[in-house]
């Protein structure tokens, strides 16, 4: 159920997002999900992608890019929805290292999480009755 995340170390410079941006689109490359956290010289792009073996071959020769797994879990338009999921992690001392969110068309919104244990949390969470994405969902 886990999906491949592309971490993409880039300079936090005029431009160089743009630039990265560009190289995934003229591949005809679709974005599902993105995020991005930085510091003064560099930025972390995380991206969830429609081909992450041809945006890893691409980017590689001119970035740094990493490959995580993370999970997508549904989540309920509701107060508390989140709270339901992290609870799940608390009660079984999985550490939620950071987490973003993003809506797909025809499946609804969901929260990504990369977490310490994705195997532990997928059975936790199943057993909760909740539901994943995964990557042949987002194609």
């Amino acid at each position: 159920m886990a999906i491949k995340q592309l971490s993409i170390f880039i300079e936090n410079k005029e431009g160089k997002l743009s630039d990265t941006i560009k190289i995934i689109s003229d591949a005809d490359i679709n974005i599902r999900a993105l995020s991005i956290g930085d510091s003064q010289d560099f930025g972390i792009l995380r991206l969830i992608v429609s081909d992450t073996e041809k945006a890893i071959s691409l980017l590689k020769e001119d970035y740094i890019v990493k490959e995580t797994e993370v999970i997508a879990v549904k989540m309920d338009d509701k107060e508390g929805a989140l709270y339901k999921i992290l609870k799940v992690f608390e009660d079984a001392k999985i550490n939620v290292e950071y987490t973003y969110a993003f809506t797909a068309p025809k499946l609804g919104a969901y929260v990504v999480f990369r977490v310490n244990d994705v195997k532990s949390a997928e059975e936790l969470l199943t057993k909760d009755g909740f539901t994943f994405v995964n990557d042949g969902d987002l194609n």
